[in-house]
């Protein structure tokens, strides 16, 4: 998940601690209608931050803390619609292929130097650089030529069309030149603390414990009225429930048994307002396609087979969600509703790995073949307790079809590093927040599959490949939901992943906050605009 002021493609999930989210109404703290300075809020993350490039993070923690702290050439406005952020305007040729942007003067980033074309012109050649380890690079191989015009103006053409090329200008490559031209991207010390251009800038990072942020008296649309913003690291959901509970934490992503059951006394209605809108993002359990068990496309069919996806809507999301059956979400025009669906049938589960010779030899109830028994491996994230939930009825409903499962739960940083990106798994039940966009050639191009890429199931399907690029190299709606939709069909008959559900995002947040304005993209989008009137805020950032 990340804030929609800024465009990150494709994050992995760790929690719905920040999604933005809309109610149908909201009622407002009537206290006081001046808008007041000072105060700070604090968030509560399941999971720390790896790296606050944003270029070099794939973890939807990381991005949204750097989505406080940097700025794109263009962002979502609360209808969807693209407008300028860090570009005043643009123009695009008749043919789509060359993009003019015209930057926003007087702009300067944190540490007071001006900010101009040079730095988005760094951020795109250090993002193309073979050195650099980004999983985003391919939007920026499309490029044929960039370049500098002015100070203020910065103008790319592409070799083809390119349907997301506007939209691929977000906050992933706008970097400072004078602080990194001679740095390596990898191992900067800057990934830790970060200089950008947003509404509020780096003060202090405490490993395992918290991030703050202070405000940019300096922003150039006009200094928050927030004094800061920190991140409190707390990977227990109980600890994390129980701070909530005391105040100690402003804003947090609820569970559902939070959101319907146990945040409904007066305490939380006085002091507390909640929110619950879908999210851009599902839920899936993702297979190893490497290893010998789960490049058998019988298995994974007879897996799906084997679960009851509306037992996991009702019993793991208590009814706040949908079934997910593939990587886009419902009710969106890429979305394509008629894609193979696998019916929970214990029995056409077990038909299914009989045929591909799996039979439960020793009568003990696990399914053997070539003298291994049926066991695997789910790994999670530490503190998802949604997740951990979805793997516990998954492991009971396999093992009522012969196979053994263990669950194990990693810290965020580990899991990614060690396991994700390394391929040292079996099985994963993660998601995937999706941008507004459709194109997902980074997930499923069968290029994507090296370390620290994001096809790191390694799937590999050449009609998908040439769908993802038809895709891609056209303006026109229709053609692109053709391919959209072909390759919905290609992966509900392949399974890479079991698409589970899509769940709702349920932030809850201090009453004492004014100036929320929920919207279909969800409240965070403002929130610089946010403020707490002055006899009751409580917290100071301490110089």
């Amino acid at each position: 998940m990340y804030f929609y002021r800024h465009l990150c493609n494709i994050c992995f999930i760790f929690s719905a601690s920040f999604f933005f989210v809309h109610i149908a109404t909201l009622a407002q703290n009537n206290q006081s209608n001046s808008f007041s300075y000072g105060d700070e809020i604090i968030i509560g993350s399941s999971a720390e931050a790896s790296n606050l490039i944003p270029m070099l993070s794939s973890d939807s923690a990381s991005h949204e803390v750097s989505g406080f702290i940097f700025n794109g050439l263009v962002k979502y406005d609360k209808d969807l619609t693209l407008i300028g952020d860090l570009a005043q305007s643009w123009e695009i040729s008749e043919d789509g292929l060359v993009i003019t942007f015209h930057l926003k003067k007087g702009i300067k980033w944190q540490d007071g130097t001006a900010f101009t074309a040079d730095d988005v012109l760094f951020g795109y050649e250090t993002i193309i650089n073979e050195k650099t380890l980004s999983a985003y690079k391919e939007d920026y191989f499309q490029v044929k030529k960039a370049e500098v015009l002015d100070k203020y103006t910065f103008k790319v053409t592409y070799e083809k069309p390119f349907a997301p090329a506007l939209a691929s200008w977000g906050s992933l490559v706008v970097l400072p030149k004078h602080i990194l031209e001679k740095e390596d991207i990898n191992k900067t010390e800057f990934s830790r603390k970060p200089v950008g251009t947003g509404p509020f800038k780096f003060k202090e990072w405490v490993p395992g414990q918290k991030v703050i942020l202070e405000a940019n008296d300096n922003y150039f649309e006009g200094r928050p009225y927030l004094d800061g913003v920190v991140i409190r690291i707390i990977p227990d959901p109980t600890t994390m429930f129980l701070e909530l509970k005391t105040q100690g934490l402003d804003w947090i992503g609820l569970s559902p048994l939070q959101y319907k059951k146990q945040t409904q006394s007066e305490f939380f209605k006085k002091n507390y307002r909640k929110f619950k809108y879908p999210s851009f993002s599902y839920t899936y359990l993702g297979f190893n396609l490497k290893h010998p068990w789960f490049s058998d496309k019988k298995i994974r069919q007879a897996i799906a087979h084997a679960l009851d996806k509306e037992e996991l809507v009702k019993g793991v999301l208590l009814g706040m969600g949908n079934i997910s059956t593939g990587p886009y979400v419902p009710n969106t025009w890429p979305y394509n509703p008629n894609v193979r669906k696998y019916e929970y049938n214990p029995q056409k589960a077990k038909e299914l790995l009989r045929d591909a010779g799996w039979q439960d030899i020793d009568k003990d109830g696990i399914l053997e073949k070539n003298g291994k028994k049926f066991e695997f491996t789910i790994l999670t994230n530490m503190g998802n307790t949604t997740r951990i939930k979805t793997a516990t009825i998954i492991q009971y409903r396999l093992r009522e079809v012969g196979i053994k499962v263990d669950i194990r739960s990693l810290e965020w940083s580990a899991f990614i590093n060690w396991f994700i990106d390394k391929k040292r798994f079996e099985a994963v039940i993660l998601g995937w927040s999706i941008g507004l966009d459709p194109d997902q050639y980074d997930i499923w191009h069968s290029t994507k599959i090296k370390e620290k890429e994001l096809n790191f199931v390694s799937f590999k399907n050449q009609e998908v490949d040439e769908l993802l690029e038809k895709g891609r190299r056209t303006f026109d709606i229709e053609k692109r939901k053709q391919a959209y939709y072909r390759i919905q069909e290609i992966l509900a008959e392949e399974l890479p992943y079991i698409f589970l559900y899509v769940p709702d995002n349920l932030p809850i947040v201090s009453a004492r906050f004014e100036g929320i304005a929920p919207t279909p993209i969800g409240i965070g989008y403002n929130i610089e605009k946010w403020y707490v009137p002055k006899n009751l805020q409580k917290y100071r950032i301490q110089e």
